[in-house]
């Protein structure tokens, strides 16, 4: 067999293979043979009908047979001896049909293309400079969560002598018919809440309601915006018949020890709290702050290290993050099958994201590789352990589904990229500035996708 290496691209290359005719009449004799021996052909004994018979018969499928035989394992071959790291499926094409119609005459020629890892050269990976910026916690800060705190302890109290106010919440039977197309299917929902003012309420239910009180009935018309995330909504004009069963008004509590303590047993005062959210805010800021600096370790790297990245693995990262995407949606209610989202637009968006993913994490396979980094079975297990606590599975359960896919060997490779990453904020030269708030733009998540890839 003879075979000629071509260099396309660093990741791409393509491979000429040349199947000799000797080997091919060998092939073409085993199958021909295989047939002849289970073929019933009319007018001889089975087993006994001449091979030249049984090759003008089952012409097509023993051609198929020798084909299938021999040119998986002439690429394999090919690929073995050119030392190839390949990725996906080999593109193959038959150069001489002629070959075909000769069986054995004639060598077999034909062409590969295959896919690549290509090889990293590791420039400066040590000594990369990062500046660190921690957001302070402000007093405005912890007051915006002890208002949410305070939000989610409070008390919807009866309403009984007045009429319904902003900030009111009016308990709501609706009949609501649509007055462009009479002939669509009524709308009729019991016992709605609707905060008159609050987020997300058209101001046509917030302007009706006002000063209803229990019992009574108001009608009015609502023209819903185009843009309307309701899409069954969007752009109509619905006439509602609203029936109201209840007005309430919201009740906070008071700002106090006693209020603090009854949210959790380690409070033991208001003052108790406040330090206690404090801490818990400048962790995150912290953490924050540890994930800007480790994304733009991994931009620098990326800078620093141009090369050609495998299509398929961007493609399949592609997906991974476009899924990552739908799953999102599915998570806050949106069924991505009603949206009117550009999906091929989507998809090309994050192309280039995936494509950096990728690069991040052959940099970092690259460099665990060059500092002997390894995982052991006892941080796989613990790493399970994590899993398990986090998705609230039993561990025998997560180990099972993990051994099913493979995905041992993916957690050992992200927690092997995880420790070159951390070598690199260990040995990167890091000053400490203060926040300036236009960091607070899109963070790249350029670090935690990496470890992942």
């Amino acid at each position: 067999m003879k075979t000629e290496l071509i260099d396309v691209s660093p990741t791409r290359k393509e491979i000429k293979i040349e199947i000799a005719p000797d080997v091919v009449r060998a092939a073409y004799d085993r199958v021909s043979d295989r047939y002849t021996k289970a073929a019933n052909v009319p007018g001889f004994r089975k087993g006994h009908a001449p091979r030249s018979v049984i090759r003008t018969r089952f012409k097509s499928e023993i051609r198929g047979e020798v084909l299938q035989e021999l040119v998986p394992e002439a690429i394999g071959q090919a690929i073995e001896e050119h030392s190839l790291d390949t990725i996906g499926e080999p593109n193959v094409h038959l150069d001489n049909d002629d070959a075909l119609q000769t069986f054995g005459e004639e060598p077999i020629s034909v062409h590969v293309n295959v896919e690549v890892l290509p090889r990293v050269e590791l420039g400066q990976y040590k000594g990369i400079e990062v500046t660190r910026r921690v957001r302070p916690v402000a007093e405005e800060d912890i007051d915006h969560v002890i208002s949410g705190l305070r939000e989610n302890s409070a008390s919807l109290l009866p309403v009984e002598d007045r009429g319904a106010e902003l900030a009111d919440t009016v308990t709501v039977t609706f009949n609501g018919k649509f007055l462009d197309t009479p002939e669509a299917e009524d709308i009729n929902v019991d016992d709605v809440d609707v905060e008159l003012g609050g987020p997300g309420v058209q101001q046509e239910f917030t302007d009706n309601l006002l000063g209803a009180q229990a019992d009574d009935e108001k009608t009015f018309t609502v023209d819903y915006p185009a843009d309307f995330t309701s899409k069954g909504l969007a752009g109509k004009r619905v006439e509602y018949l609203a029936r109201v069963s209840a007005v309430r008004h919201k009740e906070l509590p008071e700002l106090d020890d006693e209020w603090a303590a009854s949210l959790n047993e380690e409070f033991s005062s208001l003052a108790n709290l406040r330090t206690k959210i404090r801490e818990d805010l400048e962790a995150r800021a912290g953490t924050e702050a540890e994930h800007r600096l480790r994304s733009e370790l991994m931009r620098q790297l990326a800078e620093k290290h141009p090369f050609e990245v495998p299509e398929t693995l961007i493609e399949h990262q592609t997906t991974n993050r476009l899924e990552t995407v739908v799953r999102d949606m599915m998570n806050r209610g949106i069924d991505p099958r009603k949206t009117e989202l550009n999906w091929a637009g989507a998809r090309e968006e994050l192309r280039g994201q995936a494509e950096e993913d990728v690069r991040g994490s052959m940099l970092l396979e690259r460099i665990a590789e060059e500092e002997g980094l390894n995982v052991t079975p006892e941080e796989i297990e613990a790493e399970i352990e994590a899993i398990a606590l986090g998705s609230r599975q039993p561990k025998e359960q997560v180990r099972a589904a993990l051994t099913k896919d493979g995905g041992d060997r993916s957690i050992a490779s992200r927690m092997r990229n995880r420790k070159a990453l951390d070598l690199l904020v260990e040995n990167a030269n890091i000053t400490e500035e203060e926040w300036k708030e236009e960091t607070t733009k899109a963070e790249p998540e350029a670090a935690s996708e990496a470890e992942q890839s």
